[in-house]
């Protein structure tokens, strides 16, 4: 009885449902086209996972509160072409330009913050409105052409950001443990600190957690400067892994993320949040999108899968959470 006691809270958890998905995934996958387990292919699905993963974690604990950012892809591609231009034009070293881009984006998300916390406008129009003038202003300032960025080869702040080295056939680089680190902290955050209590509270019942002196305002407006500072990181990591900063990255970069916190088991309405679940919910969505290139299926085809898998995962989501209040 106990045993069966473990197992249905097992299989309640919002983490089991997305577990078993990735499992079935992998298992697919492999047995279509025996290249997916490559060591070619794991490091490449691997590099491009980790800078989608960095925004996704930090939306995690956005969404815990009851919060969007949408702005987050724009953000993926405005900061990388504020650095390299800022350090091409002979501005500042490449270290300065990416203090100031990280700067820029905290402030951007402090604003996003301050319209949602005082002037009491959605989320999710904030964030789209400011979608467009990241995005526009990356465009206007570029011509709409990329920025270069091979003349900083040998920085040792790429290397930190982005060095790679092999271990046995797998190529790893150096943001995979940037993702790492910033997984078990904000898991950390979000579950055994004070302020992810704050967090929970915040999405669950704003007005209660204010009655009960949680500082709602200040807790959301750190979170959207959190998420903007992250999209920031990742883009500059892709730009240097890529040699490339073009002002178009991170279109629709913003909804995948989403995507990925969602199918994890984050709730959409707030309150409820789990780190594990979204890297596993990243994972999926990666490795759908390369597995159906390996066995064959147009690579267009991939929001037809997602679409499927999130309305899958929220129809399962819906049934454990009703299972769960039934008691049963």
């Amino acid at each position: 009885m106990e045993n069966r006691s473990l197992l249905q809270r097992l299989i309640a958890k919002p983490e089991f449902g997305p577990l078993v998905l990735l499992v079935v995934e992998v298992v697919v996958f492999w047995s279509i086209n025996h290249d997916f387990l490559s060591p070619l292919n794991i490091s490449n699905t691997l590099a491009f996972t980790v800078e989608l993963g960095l925004i996704a974690l930090a939306m995690t604990l956005l969404m815990t509160s009851g919060e969007f950012d949408l702005s987050v892809g724009s953000l993926f591609g405005f900061s990388p072409v504020l650095m390299w231009t800022l350090f091409n034009a002979g501005v500042m070293p490449l270290e300065a330009g990416f203090v100031t881009a990280l700067v820029v984006a905290a402030i951007i998300g402090l604003v996003n913050g301050w319209f949602v916390t005082k002037l009491k406008i959605p989320s999710f129009l904030v964030t789209l409105g400011m979608l467009l003038v990241v995005r526009g202003t990356a465009l206007f300032v570029t011509d709409g052409f990329p920025q270069r960025t091979w003349s900083a080869g040998g920085s040792w702040l790429a290397e930190i950001l982005v060095g790679d080295f092999y271990v046995g056939p797998f190529r790893i680089y150096a943001s995979l443990f940037w993702f790492i680190a910033a997984a078990i902290i904000l898991g950390y955050v979000l579950t055994k600190s004070r302020t992810g209590n704050w967090i929970q509270a915040a999405g669950g019942n704003p007005g209660a957690a204010r009655a009960r002196g949680v500082a709602v305002d200040r807790v959301k407006i750190g979170l959207f400067m959190l998420s903007s500072v992250m999209a920031a990181l990742a883009g500059i990591i892709s730009s240097i892994r890529t040699s490339a900063a073009n002002p178009n990255s991170g279109t629709g970069y913003e909804l995948e993320v989403i995507a990925m916190v969602v199918i994890g088991g984050t709730a959409l309405t707030g309150g409820r949040g789990t780190i594990i679940g979204t890297v596993i919910g990243i994972l999926i969505l990666r490795i759908m999108r390369n597995g159906i290139v390996l066995i064959g299926v147009p690579g267009l085809a991939y929001n037809i899968f997602i679409g499927a898998i999130i309305l899958g995962m929220m129809a399962l989501h819906s049934w454990l959470e009703r299972r769960h209040q039934a008691g049963t």
